[in-house]
């Protein structure tokens, strides 16, 4: 189907004014000035933007889409992610991985939940592995897990968390190893995404590693990174060698907060990223470690802390560029995420003067509209 979209103040996310979009089925066909796309297609459907902010679909690459392990006992595991509240916060794009639970909440499900949500109408990706090395894979293995699942584009691990396989630099290089070959293989990014905790240990593991091996410092991503001002440094320091780290978002703006301290200190913003920890749970412990409460996110803080940025006077081209542009590089899709262009995946956000979201859009067709939901899941 051709849809064309008009009057559209579109932001790539640089900022290219008021533009007409004509879409090709799920791609982005024309980009051109309002007005000039003089079209007489008898099957052209004309959606009218009202000079809205339309902006590329939001990015996240930490979701656990089938939801977080309790640590409370079965009762209080996180439910399920659906594809229309995923859309509701304007992510057109998830990465899905496990937490602590590599048990109850298995990776066969992960790729089932992960296919689903792509049949249903928004971009869906997976890691392998979980908290724990030796990973917990589908095929027994890290590099043929992201060689042969279609949706698996990397590995997932733990770091100087009290809940991790404490990995030393060895663990490190072997797990990034195999993620990398896999990778290679499929032409992947064969990613390592790292949750930190906050141990002592710090980014030691992830320092040595790459002073005594090969691994590219670009596979290895770091999240949860501003969890403590030591982390942060460590991070800074990281970015420095050419490395990236990702920040979790939240309601209260924690990660634009730490995105502004980067900024003061003059770090390439181009390596930090900010994903929303969706449907994880997040305990809170005591100085025992106890668990002694538990809740858990959603993937809407990714536009709250679009606003905190905006808000902290921060350009929407460069606070988008965290959740779009970024988060793509990140995932390998540099060439067809990310990015309001030509030859580019339909998936955009329409932005209202409230920056509320007025509209999301995955593939080429409209999910939300005016507000509304307008496409829904198989059980919507």
């Amino acid at each position: 189907m051709l849809t064309l979209i008009q009057n559209a103040d579109v932001y790539a996310p640089c900022h290219l004014g008021l533009c007409d979009l004509l879409l090709a089925g799920d791609k982005i066909e024309r980009v051109a000035p309002a007005g000039e796309l003089q079209l007489g297609y008898d099957r052209l459907r004309v959606l009218d933007a009202g000079g809205r902010r339309l902006v590329p679909g939001f990015i996240d690459i930490h979701v656990h889409i089938t939801g977080g392990g309790g640590e409370q006992g079965y009762a209080s595991r996180v439910p399920e992610a659906r594809m229309e509240d995923i859309a509701k916060s304007g992510v057109t794009t998830v990465l899905g991985l496990l937490g602590t639970d590599g048990v109850s909440r298995s990776l066969q499900n992960l790729f089932a939940l992960t296919c689903a949500l792509h049949e249903e109408g928004i971009t869906a990706y997976m890691l392998t592995g979980s908290y724990s090395l030796p990973s917990v894979t589908m095929t027994g293995s890290v590099t043929e897990d992201i060689a042969l699942i279609t949706p698996c584009v990397g590995l997932k691990l733990a770091m100087s968390d009290h809940r991790s396989s404490h990995p030393d630099a060895r663990m490190l290089t072997d797990a990034a190893a195999q993620a990398r070959m896999g990778g290679l293989i499929s032409g992947k990014k064969g990613l390592v995404t790292i949750h930190m905790g906050s141990g002592k240990a710090g980014l030691s593991p992830l320092f040595e590693t790459l002073a005594q091996s090969e691994v590219p410092v670009g596979n290895l991503l770091p999240t949860h990174m501003g969890r403590t001002d030591a982390l942060f440094a460590e991070g800074l320091q990281l970015i420095k060698l050419g490395g990236n780290i990702d920040l979790t978002g939240s309601e209260a703006g924690k990660a634009s907060r730490r995105i502004v301290q980067a900024m003061e200190q003059g770090a390439d913003l181009s390596h930090i990223t900010v994903s929303s920890d969706g449907y994880g749970s997040q305990p809170r412990f005591d100085e025992k470690g106890n668990c002694v409460g538990l809740t858990w996110s959603k993937t809407d803080v990714l536009h709250a802390e679009l606003k905190h940025l905006l808000a902290a006077g921060v350009p929407l081209s460069t606070a988008l560029s965290f959740i779009t542009v970024n988060a793509a590089d990140r995932l390998g899709l540099q060439d067809k995420k990310g990015r309001v262009a030509e030859g580019y995946d339909a998936d955009f956000v329409l932005l209202d003067d409230e920056l509320e979201i007025y509209a999301v859009a995955g593939k080429g067709e409209p999910i939300i509209w005016a507000h509304e939901t307008v496409q829904h899941g198989y059980f919507g």
